[in-house]
């Protein structure tokens, strides 16, 4: 915030900006027609007056605003620049609204497209003060912005950058009294009532007077033998509703429904309350721990859910200061589109079920026709499923022919959550044949697994077998852990995969039993939020437990992940040519020269001198001939 003087006052014309690098290029201020010295100057001035009518009249949105013919008029005073004292001409212009920031704009048309058409219309200079690092000034006619630009024509602030500049012309500022850094936040009204029945009534009565007040029986309750027939409000053709008996009427709209979900998320810690919005539960248990939300909640909601949550908490109801504490924000569901151009031009759309598609050996598509008439259909692209473009996909049929668990696992297996899932319906068979083989695993080998002892400390010196699956197993569970608390619950999935790959390579020893044992319970407790109907059937056919839910989560025992020889890929060259086992232990020298000494690698260096050798550790060995 800056306040910028007015010749021949004592007034101050107070303007935002968020970028006061730029003030030395200021040469000319520019209001809102409703601004006060606007007013003022129109009282002695018919043109200027005829001016902020025409503006009255034709009033804007900010989205016009771009796109519409910059005017304005001079008000006849000048304003004073803050730092050098130049008096500066002041206009009303059509582009300025009063009820953004203070009405009022610092104009720079050096180095802001809007402001350089303005000045170019009114005939006023224009001032670069922002240069390229090879200090040559910006383009006025495209009004080229340098991001790391440096300051000139600026006076003291001469040889700064723009990030630079920004600090120390508002600390200038400050110290003379003439402005201040401010965080400035813009709320604009918020529109919460509907003219239809649904919604929460709004208990506010208009007295015969013209007035309103605030309604005292409560909670006021919407009629039930309404009826809806698209025509408006029904609330306003039911007196019975809406006259009271004082004389009085009871308003007829309904709150938005936004207004309702502002606050569920609080109702819910405490859903039986009688005698209040909320109750102690509300403060014990919020904030929330985690929002997942789809990205038009971003915008909308998560807005509304602060505001309304601020004003809980200024009221009492809650301690906290912001509903949620993690947000992620979902990626949508995509399918194909196919459609027919009707006969009145619009698109009829089919749903991907119904259309039967033949496509080449590299996937790509050679003709669709429709099922029921065997008649071509046009590809309308990948889009978010939607009602209007009829892509959706039915769960219900979905979870009759493969489970809910299925559904669950394919669509988190698919994508990570914060990305688009393309829907495929082979995709959904390949998540049905994973937990029919963990279903397998599981109760093919339901006695050895009830009958095993423990893993943990067993002597795996002799069963390779079975330290390396229980070593794939613990390996896949540090990941998993680490992928959840990132919320890629793809990976998990994949995690799971690896272990049950794993566990079906096992022998019928009794160590081996202990390995699956270990193996199949930490898996199921890994899939319990994916798959909680199976893993939680298996958890207590297996007798792990009774439920899943209250078992502890699945830890790494590191000892498990030790190894005392690893291998390496071998190349030459570059390209995959077999692999070594070396100690674990072993320093570059050892793994280069089992490298060396490799059947695979000899083959190619006794024709060619050996130039360098590339060691990854604990990967790969690439050795470079020629």
């Amino acid at each position: 915030y800056m306040e910028f003087g007015i010749a021949g006052s004592d007034e101050v014309l107070g303007i935002y900006t968020t970028r006061p690098d730029t003030l030395m290029g200021v040469t000319y201020m520019a209001v809102a027609a409703e601004h006060p010295l606007a007013r003022r100057a129109a009282e002695t001035n018919p043109d200027l007056a005829a001016f902020i009518e025409e503006c009255r009249q034709g009033g804007v949105s900010e989205a016009e605003i771009e796109t519409m013919e910059k005017k304005g008029h001079r008000l006849g005073i000048d304003a004073l620049h803050p730092i050098t004292g130049e008096a500066v001409p002041v206009f009303a212009a059509n582009f300025v609204l009063m009820g953004y920031g203070t009405g009022a704009v610092m104009a720079v048309p050096g180095h802001d497209q809007r402001d350089w058409e303005f000045a170019e219309k009114y005939d006023i200079p224009k001032r670069q003060v922002i240069y390229s690092a090879d200090d040559s000034p910006c383009d006025i006619a495209t009004c080229a912005y340098v991001e790391k630009g440096v300051l000139r024509n600026s006076g003291p602030f001469d040889g700064l950058t723009s990030a630079q500049a920004v600090d120390a012309v508002a600390n200038w500022l400050a110290e003379r009294g003439k402005g201040e850094k401010r965080v400035h936040f813009r709320l604009r009204d918020w529109g919460v009532s509907r003219q239809r029945y649904w919604g929460c009534p709004i208990p506010v009565v208009h007295t015969a007077d013209g007035g309103v007040r605030a309604e005292t029986d409560l909670p006021v309750r919407l009629p039930e033998d309404v009826v809806v027939d698209g025509s408006g409000s029904p609330l306003k053709r039911m007196p019975s509703f809406s006259n009271l008996p004082s004389g009085e009427s009871r308003e007829t709209d309904t709150f938005d429904t936004f207004f309702e979900s502002s606050w569920y998320y609080a109702r819910f810690c405490s859903p039986d309350c009688t005698t209040a919005m909320l109750d102690e539960r509300a403060r014990y248990w919020l904030p929330v721990d985690q929002y997942v939300g789809g990205i038009e909640h971003a915008v909308l909601h998560l807005l509304y859910a602060r505001f309304f949550h601020k004003l809980m908490r200024d009221e009492g109801l809650v301690d906290c200061d912001e509903p949620f504490t993690r947000l992620l924000t979902q990626g949508m569901v995509i399918a194909e589109t196919w459609y027919r151009d009707g006969a009145d031009g619009r698109k009829d759309w089919f749903n991907p079920a119904e259309v039967r598609v033949t496509r080449d050996e590299k996937g790509k598509l050679l003709h669709a026709v429709l099922a029921a008439d065997g008649l071509p259909v046009t590809f309308g692209g990948i889009e978010k499923m939607s009602k209007s473009k009829n892509n959706g996909v039915d769960p219900e049929s979905l979870i009759e022919r493969y489970g809910a668990d299925t559904v669950r696992l394919y669509t988190m297996f698919t994508s990570p959550p914060d990305q688009s899932l393309e829907w495929n319906d082979d995709g959904v068979e390949g998540a049905f044949r994973f937990i029919k083989r963990l279903w397998t695993l599981a109760t093919v080998n339901a006695g050895p697994i009830m009958g095993a002892g423990t893993a943990q400390n067993l002597d795996l010196s002799q069963e390779a077998g079975a330290a390396v699956a229980r070593r794939e197993v613990h390996a896949a569970l540090k990941k998993s852990r680490f992928d959840y608390e990132r919320q890629q619950y793809n990976t998990v999935v994949s995690g799971c995969m690896t272990m049950v790959n794993a566990l079906y390579k096992l022998d019928d020893s009794p160590a081996a039993a202990a390995v699956l044992r270990e193996g199949v319970s930490i898996c199921l407790r890994l899939l319990a939020p994916i798959a909680p109907h199976v893993t939680h059937h298996l958890w207590r056919e297996l007798g792990f437990g009774e439920d899943i839910l209250n078992a502890p989560w699945p830890a790494v025992d590191e000892s498990a992940l030790k190894q005392d020889s690893v291998d390496y890929v071998v190349q030459v060259n570059g390209k995959v040519r077999g692999k070594v086992t070396v100690p674990t232990a072993a320093d570059r020298a050892t793994v280069e020269a089992a490298a060396r000494a490799a059947e695979c690698v000899r083959r190619f260096t006794d024709t060619a001198p050996v130039r360098k050798v590339i060691v990854v550790p604990g990967k790969l060995v690439n050795v470079v001939t020629g």
